[in-house]
């Protein structure tokens, strides 16, 4: 079912009646902040899109396989085991399996922006990366006439392993239109069942740029679905409004984990929300999920709803919701967030219970959470590792079944269970 922006853009800015000092991810512990985590604990059953907490009796533990890396933001596996991590600030790394020896590797997309949350960001390899060596990667790309504006953009090259550089880079997708913003670029690859490649795009946190996620003629708060080339994928539901072709969904604010379900090749997504409101949404074709006219989350600093409540006709709700840091149930006072980021579906070793569940990565949670399903409904939610006290950036399955977690302050970690 395709569901189409709301008319009146103007309007819906004036009744949302947000101002730039409330929207920012500075304050509040939202968003992409780094306070530490609470303690967990037995809580209660949840209700709706706010799910039990499942008290953790599996005992887990980390592997550091490698460490000493700057900012690492994505992580990627080559078919023999080895893996390409992107440094924020402008590198990326070649890792042997075991960790123990890394390649810089050069040709990387000129013009990037690394101020705030912004460089380079995903990596993701080509389904026929055997044959091509393909890999794609997101970053934050400045205007090369206007410094000060800045968006995402997908680049795609050949990995040379021989000698340590990326051949033919192109740059083959464009947030439109850049802004002067450093911060909300979303930016998880997934490539789908179909090769086409799946691309996440934050509202691009200014108060004057996130209601521009509801409006499909703007790349603010969208998911687009493309072509290994760039093009507009076939299939995607707004192909027939023009320049709208390479969107799949709106109304987002930052995704930034993305994961194919097992399952269904359905696309699920993590999105910071703003005072609490961090979601997880189950993404489908043609639909609008709400940001910034409604939220979970609260303005920052205070206890006011954000937007125009949890709810409104047309527009999606999360599959799951945190409306506080540790997942304990809110009851009144200030939300805070987790700040969901990398996740993956785990069909791996481990224990049996683990099968299908969603881990997810947490920033200001700093944690592992997993999330535990039914079908397409999260029924709990449990909570590993705070005692590391890591910002957990990524989450990847390993071709050993085991889960990789990248961490803010530079670690590669393997998860033993």
């Amino acid at each position: 079912m395709v569901r189409f922006p709301l008319p009146g853009l103007s309007h819906a800015l004036v009744a949302l009646g947000l101002c730039g000092a409330l929207w920012s991810c500075g304050g509040g512990g939202g968003g992409d902040s780094g306070e530490p985590g609470g303690g967990g604990g037995s809580q209660p059953p949840g209700s709706g899109n706010t799910p039990a907490f499942i008290p953790t009796t599996t005992p887990v533990t980390v592997t550091e396989v490698a460490a000493g890396l700057s900012n690492p933001w994505g992580l990627a596996f080559l078919p023999d085991g080895r893996m390409l991590i992107t440094g924020r600030t402008g590198q990326l790394w070649l890792l042997s399996a075991d960790g123990s020896t890394r390649q810089s590797i050069s040709g990387l997309p000129s013009g990037l922006s690394t101020g705030g949350q912004g460089g380079l960001l995903d990596v993701a390899l080509d389904p026929s990366f055997a044959a091509n060596r393909r890999v794609y990667f997101t970053f934050s790309e400045v205007d090369p006439g206007n410094a000060s504006i800045n968006g995402t953009a997908v680049a795609r090259a050949e990995l040379d392993t021989g000698s340590s550089s990326l051949v033919g880079l192109t740059v083959i997708y464009r947030q439109l239109p850049k802004v002067a913003s450093s911060g909300h670029f979303g930016s998880r690859l997934v490539f789908d069942n179909s090769g086409h490649l799946f691309v996440t795009l934050g509202d691009r946190q200014n108060a004057d740029q996130a209601p521009f996620a509801q409006d499909l003629s703007r790349g603010n708060g969208k998911v687009a679905r493309i072509e290994t080339d760039g093009d507009p994928a076939p299939g995607n539901p707004f192909a027939a409004i023009g320049p709208q072709a390479h969107f799949w969904s709106y109304g987002h604010r930052n995704p930034q984990g993305a994961a194919l379900h097992p399952g269904t090749g359905e696309l699920w997504i993590s999105e910071h929300g703003p005072q609490g409101g961090d979601e997880i949404n189950r993404v489908l074709a043609g639909l609008n999920y709400g940001w910034p006219v409604i939220s979970h989350g609260q303005q920052y600093g205070t206890t006011t709803q954000w937007g125009e409540g949890t709810a409104k006709a047309g527009m999606e709700q999360p599959v799951s919701v945190w409306e506080t840091r540790d997942g304990t149930p809110w009851t009144s006072g200030q939300k805070s967030s987790t700040a969901p980021a990398g996740m993956t579906f785990f069909t791996g070793s481990g224990p049996a219970h683990w099968q299908g569940s969603l881990f997810v990565g947490a920033l200001a949670g700093q944690a592992l959470w997993r999330l535990q399903l039914d079908g397409n409904t999260v029924v709990g939610r449990e909570r590993f590792l705070a005692s590391l006290g890591e910002r957990i950036r990524d989450v990847q399955q390993g071709p050993d079944g085991r889960l990789y977690l990248l961490t803010d302050s530079g670690r590669l970690l393997r998860v033993n269970a």
